[in-house]
């Protein structure tokens, strides 16, 4: 830029608009809470820069000059464009979103989170698509990098970057097959140890919170075997005598989808006679999407569908089983 062109400055902008909308200098002060004085200086400016005298004084009100008129509706027309450009992020219409977010998240969530999403998603915005991706990746730097829009689940990297949000709490229970032992009579934690158990952990581990439990009591289980899938697990539990342990809703919360999903199995749900701790599950995105409005709307979605009672996200959606990862 060299020293003879003009500075950009958008308060010109704004106030050329108002004073060729209101053909006052008291007027357009007013509408921009500043003085009438400082109006006028601003109405001078406007002339030297444009050589243009703008309004001119025909009796007891201003009337535009044809170079006015000519500029009016390109001021208002900038002055609109800086109103979105500098707006926040946060105002969207959802029914104008054409996107496709990636949701990493366990591998029930297609059975349970899904379903409801696709409702609020037809209902709301029909040009949103989503893609579930198990987690084989590793979320913090996924998040960061953009390889995924969101991660749901018991969220338990440390990662200063990336924002977290508690949805809902979990429970574990127990299921087993009808008929299994460990249906009749009560249910102590001897027995429980005794049974045989499957575990499911995406990264191979055949211990979790259950095991420390058990440790109190100077007990110990038996694992079978260790699988990835919880639907896996509850299939086996459906056609053996392994037990599996299934998230459910905490006491007074909506039932869990996903207890209604090993009910579906024929699966006998157990109350563990031990004091083991709830599953925090949660969402997780990075920072740069926060203001967002079309990932603002996709956070509400997944908090609307994971709190809903007939949602099907609220218990699995990242329950990591075991509480084992």
């Amino acid at each position: 830029m060299s020293s003879t062109d003009p500075v950009i400055d958008a308060n010109l902008a704004i106030a050329l608009d108002a004073l060729l909308a209101e053909h006052s200098v008291t007027r357009a002060a007013a509408r921009l809470h500043t003085s009438p004085a400082a109006m006028s200086r601003t109405l001078a400016r406007l002339r030297r820069i444009l050589q243009d005298p703008l309004l001119v004084r025909a009796g007891q009100t201003m009337v535009p000059t044809p170079r006015a008129l000519a500029l009016r509706e390109e001021a208002a027309t900038v002055v609109r464009s800086l109103g979105a450009l500098l707006s926040p992020g946060a105002s969207v219409d959802p029914a104008g979103l054409r996107s496709t977010f990636t949701l990493q998240a366990a591998d029930v969530v297609g059975a349970a989170l899904a379903p409801e999403l696709l409702r609020l998603a037809r209902r709301e915005a029909p040009g949103v698509s989503f893609r579930i991706r198990a987690e084989e990746l590793e979320a913090g730097p996924a998040l960061r990098d953009g390889r995924i829009d969101l991660e749901i689940g018991s969220i338990d990297h440390v990662d200063p970057e990336t924002q977290v949000e508690e949805l809902v709490g979990l429970r574990m229970v127990a299921a087993v097959r009808p008929g299994h032992p460990l249906a009749e009579g009560p249910l102590t934690p001897a027995r429980f140890a005794a049974a045989e158990h499957v575990t499911v952990s995406r990264r191979g581990r055949f211990t979790g919170p259950l095991d420390t439990a058990l440790s109190e009591h100077d007990l110990h289980r038996r694992v079978s075997v260790v699988l990835p899938s919880h639907l896996a697990a509850m299939t086996l539990a459906a056609r053996s005598d392994v037990v599996c342990l299934v998230p459910a809703a905490l006491p007074g919360a909506a039932p869990s989808p996903l207890t209604r999903d090993a009910e579906t199995l024929g699966l006998r749900l157990l109350d563990i006679p031990l004091e083991l701790p709830p599953l925090t599950i949660g969402m997780a995105w990075h920072p740069r999407h926060t203001a967002d409005g079309a990932h603002r709307w996709l956070r509400d979605t997944v908090r609307r569908a994971l709190r809903a009672p007939a949602a099907a996200a609220a218990p699995e959606v990242g329950a990591e089983r075991d509480g084992q990862r």
